[in-house]
């Protein structure tokens, strides 16, 4: 009855489809689960509509099953004279959420044969344990092109890995001691996901810079700097990779190959949750991260309270670092203080000629692990000129 839709099922799904096999009806399998009879009709319902989009309803005449990774665009069927089906075309296209899980399950295993390959330095001779160093980084948007005649400003990719290479030098230069530090670029750290260069949702043309694997490759240089600097004055370093609206892809690539460079390192934590939400517990500092694009300020205080309902309880200073907008904003909510970060990239000719305007920068903010947030060092943009 149910036998060739069990490939569409999960688990639980599964045993509802073949309690209704063994006992007949839906009723009998109901009864006999212990479960409400909505239960198992809604899940027959939830697996038909699934496996349709793979290609799969003899209801509708659909027979064709298409590849692991794609979902049916469209079936036209063509019948004989006597109404019975004689032919069908299968338009498909690729599943974009079975996209994602699919290329970071390719790229964490051709990362898991690779050794680390990263200099072990030795840690600082003294560090504070009492105060944490957090540099959230907002969108550098590498391989983004800007014509100063149309936008303002040049931009390209050698110039946005020379000013977050001067960036974190400076920081690293003034910043404390502290035990840890934790970096967070907080998305869209690539300006295009792949070499299509349009946004992966809208299908926005994009103003790019040479290569995608060249862009790439400047990410991960740009990051490895940061964490081998990050190490000579911290005995720590924690890094969380937030996926953005422009490369929610393209960051698991950088994200596996760091993790794989420093796996040699046991001074380096490349976490690599797939959530879009990231969140840190210092002392009674609670500290939440994600790009912005899915979830805005006034939200951000239930998700943190929800999805850390313990550390919610036992912390008394709270924060949410964002970007995505690329300009400063800081909002103080009951129990918890929202802010999006600046970016050191240029304005592109879409952001220019809409009226965008706001500051660049890069900041290194110092929490002290019982009073929260107790100074924060800068970076302007003018201090990089190059």
């Amino acid at each position: 009855m149910y036998s060739s839709l069990y490939e569409f099922c999960t688990v639980r799904q599964l045993e509802y489809l073949e309690a209704v096999e063994k006992h007949g009806s839906v009723r009998s399998a109901a009864k006999h689960l212990g479960v409400n009879k909505s239960t198992i009709t809604e899940a027959i319902t939830s697996v038909k509509k699934k496996a349709s989009f793979r290609g799969h309803s003899p209801d509708h005449d659909m027979t064709h099953v298409v590849p692991e990774g794609y979902t049916v665009k469209g079936v036209s069927t063509y019948y004989d004279q006597d109404g019975k089906p004689k032919g069908q075309w299968v338009k498909s296209t690729v599943d974009a959420q079975k996209r994602e899980e699919l290329t970071k399950l390719v790229i964490e295993r051709l990362s898991q044969e690779i050794k680390g390959l990263s200099p072990i330095l030795k840690a600082p001779k003294y560090s504070r344990d009492d105060t944490l160093t957090v540099i959230p980084i907002g969108d550098p948007h590498f391989g983004m092109y800007a014509w100063a005649e149309e936008a303002g400003e040049d931009f390209n990719s050698e110039l946005a890995r020379d000013l977050t290479l001067g960036a974190v030098d400076r920081l690293m230069s003034c910043t404390p001691e502290t035990k840890t530090c934790v970096i967070i670029p907080l998305g869209d750290v690539f300006h295009a996901n792949d070499q299509s260069n349009m946004t992966p949702a809208h299908k926005h043309q994009l103003d790019v810079d040479s290569r995608f694997v060249k862009v790439l490759g400047i990410g991960i240089e740009a990051y490895r700097h940061s964490i081998l600097r990050a190490l000579e004055k911290h005995e720590e370093v924690i890094v969380r990779f937030v996926a953005g609206n422009h490369d929610p892809q393209a960051i698991w690539a950088l994200a596996f190959t760091i993790q794989a460079y420093f796996s040699n390192n046991p001074r380096v934590t490349v976490d690599l949750s797939p959530s879009k939400f990231w969140f840190h517990r210092f002392g009674s500092v609670l500290i939440g991260a994600t790009h912005g694009d899915t979830c805005k300020h006034d939200q951000l205080l239930g998700v943190m309270a929800c999805d850390r309902a313990e550390d919610w309880g036992q912390t008394k200073h709270r924060y949410w670092y964002t970007g995505h907008v690329h300009h400063q904003s800081v909002r103080e909510y009951p129990g918890v203080v929202c802010e999006s970060f600046r970016t050191l990239a240029a304005k592109d000719a879409y952001a220019a000629g809409h009226g965008y305007r706001a500051g660049r920068d890069m900041v290194a903010i110092i929490h002290h692990r019982d009073h929260g947030e107790i100074e924060r060092h800068r970076v302007d943009i003018g201090m990089l000129k190059i």
